[in-house]
């Protein structure tokens, strides 16, 4: 067992993992430097209103995807030494060379952008040997900054194309040549500087240095410190601070080996020291940190590239992840208490001032009504000023803010600072109120960032932007407040200020460098695909091996996730599998009659993408627990792997009942049901997987607890044998039914027709059709189902009781969700009114876990219960 590293040697593994290891001084150290903060700089100013302000520094799409990955492949090179042996306090002259050469390709098609433009398609000479050249430093700069498997994984996909007419009918195209392939790849936006490098320069790099921003103003130890004092008392403490603050960290950063190191080296040895022993505060540190990706609004890489994939508002992807998130968080709180409850922790803190039952339940709904009326008194001020002075809203709301920020800093400074690090030898629950009060300024940029993404409905790249903005002011400024109120030497404090700033945008770069990387290998990846349509062979494929199960293809799904992320970044593993397996997924269940909305395919690759993190025997955020525990980390994967199986079940409830992305919910009373419902039966699931729920559970309990939780995701399954959701009526009703259909409600029709393969299908798709507009309201039923039709991207001819799909807007969610132009419609579906509301089958459901409880509590009075050692399980 290897001794537990200091907090420098866990610095350096963060730093090898999402920096690059190397720490040069002097001048040449001072260059990198340089350059990775001119692209933050560069990054803020092409994310900003500034350029069309000023009209100047303006650039197209192309242009700035260029820049972006000629300096992240120029950082690449002097950022990450070429092997584990390289020196790390030096950069050799054959790296700055490799650096410069990989900077001028990355950024060709910026250097000679108009020369490109006069004569597209046709490549010159020097064209295809820098495209050529960039391929390869691209690969080797993924190799050095993400791994060998990415890097093979992009080259086997360029051999692909090149070796298409060799390979067996299954897979074999005709082929392209070099100056086709690196045409394709290199100098248009079809292949590395594609969708997912745009998504990047616009919107992951402007979040990633926000989050580098909070880390290094404190905000990632204000949460920890205010975890502490909310947790830090109660049985298993140290478990349940360390799902908290991971989930509240997920804000701060997005990287789960970052998660684990900031909050792991206090938790996981204080979890070792409560009694839960080194594997499973590993395992619980690295579960706990890994969905910090998945917790909006600030969610890892991969969600911002939904908005491109599936063509739906950040705003709208934040919703749909909202309950999925709070139910993986929500389990594993309750998988820690379950654990405590096993090993028999006691807690190991205590309160302050210690309180009855009564004081703790005044002060819990005190602070939750409090905090609501705070909230919402902020959103009724701002919205009333917008309405009341709509010319003078802006000035006006930034000075009650700039007003509210010297107030907060006024508070905090009166009081001590939050100290840097909690006791591991001796600690003490803080008080809440005092903990919190000292860094409540932090919560200002988020708070303007979920302002401008959901009141203002900014883009998410200038909603990070203003926040960004915020987060830089609070940086530079606070620190001088605090010396003002607090009598001390203002100068000092200003220069700390300003120099955290600056280090906190070099080190958002250089977190950057190998999320940009992914997303331009990724991008090969995808023009490969697009080059040989190797796309259009994956649903036979995918159909052949799950033999047109969806249950099995979905399975197939998640492997094939799980196997590429031993290799990959989330990032890069979504993107391949967004790309070749989600349009599989709806279209196979299309055939099947089963309407998958496309952001719950996405959702769900996302899911397991991240799952990588934690599966052995390669998940970084494991390897970076067990060095803090001591432990094994194969030990530490599985055990991770046990306590995420609750996030593992979570992406098939969705896949099959979307209102747990909150899809479909139309009245505020079904959404009461939806989100009581799937916490109960996650925390069902929780027990039943960790065979306890207040004593050892017996077999036939945990099967009565799997039915249960069951019933509570899948109501609709139970309901199903006694009512159908809908009833088929014939195709020339369509714009009745369409004109009647409630607002939120799914569209849905049985289609047929011939693919492009020449087979004659049939399947069912559907699609949420907007609500007539104001002043349409006049129109007659056939005109407003019409209508509707058309402004989801639907035209349909009709001939007596034949209906034709006559045209499907390019772009539409009606495309990404499969209806085929010039297919016929073969039944429409309509809700059925006899069916009873599926929530009754909530009843029989809590009347088991009801039984459970019961039983096992009479066992809790009688018999003697035993109680684990921390290496044991059960």
């Amino acid at each position: 067992m290897s001794s537990t590293p200091n907090e420098h040697d866990l610095q350096q593994l963060v730093e090898e993992v999402d920096r690059g290891g190397r720490r040069v001084s002097g001048l040449f150290g001072a260059l990198v430097f340089t350059v990775a903060l001119f692209w933050a700089v560069f990054q803020l100013w092409y994310a900003s209103p500034l350029p069309f302000t000023f009209n100047f520094g303006i650039l197209n799409d192309t242009e700035a995807r260029a820049l972006h990955l000629g300096i992240a492949m120029f950082l690449a090179y002097v950022a990450f030494p070429a092997t584990s042996r390289s020196a790390r306090d030096r950069i050799p002259l054959h790296d700055w060379l490799l650096a410069l050469i990989a900077g001028f390709c990355g950024a060709y098609l910026f250097l000679f952008y108009n020369q490109l433009a006069l004569r597209p398609g046709i490549p010159t000479t020097m064209d295809v040997v820098a495209a050529s050249i960039g391929l390869v430093l691209l690969l080797e700069a993924t190799r050095r900054a993400l791994g060998m498997p990415m890097a093979v994984l992009g080259t086997v996909f360029i051999l692909y194309v090149f070796l298409g007419p060799w390979l067996p009918d299954a897979l074999a195209h005709r082929g392209a040549s070099l100056e086709r392939l690196v045409s394709h790849m290199w100098l248009t936006t079809e292949g590395v500087f594609g969708v997912a490098l745009g998504v990047s320069v616009s919107y992951i790099f402007i979040f990633v240095m926000l989050g580098s921003l909070l880390d290094r103003c404190g905000a990632g130890n204000y949460m920890m410190q205010v975890s502490f004092s909310l947790l830090g008392h109660l049985r298993g403490g140290p478990a349940k601070v360390a799902v908290l603050s991971s989930a509240v960290n997920g804000v701060v950063s997005a990287s789960s080996t970052a998660n684990v190191v900031t909050t792991g080296i206090f938790t996981i040895p204080l979890m070792k020291r409560a009694g839960y022993g080194g594997v499973r505060a590993g395992a619980i540190e690295t579960a706990a940190s890994a969905d910090g990706q998945i917790m909006p609004p600030v969610m890892g890489a991969a969600a911002f590239l939904m908005i491109e994939y599936v063509g739906i508002p950040y705003t709208d992807i934040i919703k749909h992840a909202l309950l999925p998130a709070l139910l993986s968080y929500i389990s594993l709180f309750y998988i820690v208490h379950l654990e405590a409850l096993k090993l028999g922790i006691q807690p190991m803190m205590a309160a302050a001032t210690p309180r009855t039952l009564i004081q703790k339940v005044a002060r819990i709904g005190m602070g939750v009504s409090g905090t609501l009326i705070v909230i919402a008194a902020i959103y009724w001020i701002g919205v009333g000023t917008q309405r009341l002075f709509p010319q003078q809203a802006f000035g006006i709301l930034v000075t009650l803010l700039a007003l509210l920020y010297v107030g907060l800093v006024w508070m905090a400074s009166r009081h001590p600072d939050l100290p840097d690090t909690v006791s591991v030898t001796d600690p003490v629950r803080p008080e809440v109120w005092p903990t919190v009060r000292t860094g409540l300024f932090f919560l200002i940029p988020i708070g303007i960032l979920v302002w401008s993404l959901t009141i203002e409905r900014l883009s998410p790249g200038l909603s990070a932007f203003w926040a960004v903005v915020a987060m830089l002011v609070l940086m530079v400024t606070r620190r001088p407040l605090q010396a003002f109120f607090r009598q001390q030497q203002i100068s000092a404090a200003f220069v700390q200020g300003l120099r955290d700033a600056i280090d906190g945008l070099q080190a958002g770069a250089r977190n950057m460098i190998g999320i940009a990387l992914a997303c331009g290998t990724a991008g090969l990846i995808v023009g490969a695909i697009t080059l040989t349509g190797l796309g259009l062979r994956m649903t036979a494929f995918v159909e052949l091996v799950s033999m047109g199960n969806v249950l099995l293809m979905l399975g197939f799904t998640a492997l094939v996730c799980l196997i590429l992320g031993l290799g990959m970044p989330t990032t890069a593993n979504y993107i391949l599998m967004a790309t070749l397996m989600a349009p599989v997924v709806v279209e196979l269940g299309a055939q099947n009659g089963l309407i998958i909305p496309l952001i719950a395919v996405h959702m769900f690759v996302f899911y397991y993408g991240l799952m990588a993190d934690i599966t052995p025997p390669v998940g970084l955020a494991t390897f970076a627990a067990a060095a803090i525990a001591g432990e094994d980390p194969l030990r530490i994967g599985i055990q991770g792997v046990k306590y995420a199986m609750r996030t593992a079940v979570l992406p098939f409830m969705f896949i099959f009942n979307p209102l747990l992305l909150l899809i479909g919910i139309d009245s505020w009373y079904e959404l009461i049901f939806v989100v009581v419902g799937s916490i109960i039966g996650s925390l069902a699931f929780a027990a039943a997987t960790m065979g306890w729920m207040r004593v050892k559970s017996k077999p036939i309990e945990i099967i009565l607890c799997l039915v249960a939780t069951f019933m509570l995701f899948r109501p609709d399954w139970f309901m199903d044998y006694y009512q159908p959701k809908y009833l088929s009526v014939a195709p020339s009703q369509i714009y009745e039914v369409a004109a009647d259909l409630a607002p939120g409600k799914r569209f849905v029709v049985e289609i047929e027709g011939m693919n492009l393969e020449g087979d004659e299908l049939r399947k069912t798709v559907g699609t949420v059709l907007p609500p007539l507009p104001e002043g349409a309201t006049d129109l007659d039923t056939q005109a407003a189902g019409r209508k509707r039709l058309a402004d989801a991207g639907i035209g349909l001819m009709a001939f007596g009781d034949m209906v034709q799909i006559s045209n499907i807007s390019f772009g539409s969610q009606a495309r990404r969700a499969g209806w085929e132009q010039g297919w016929d419609v073969v039944a429409v579906k309509q809700l059925n009114p006899q069916r009873p509301s599926e929530y009754l089958v909530y009843i029989p459901a809590l009347l088991i876990l009801w039984l459970i409880w019961w039983r096992q509590g009479a066992r809790l009075r009688t018999e003697p219960q035993p109680v684990l050692q921390a290496g044991q399980s059960i």
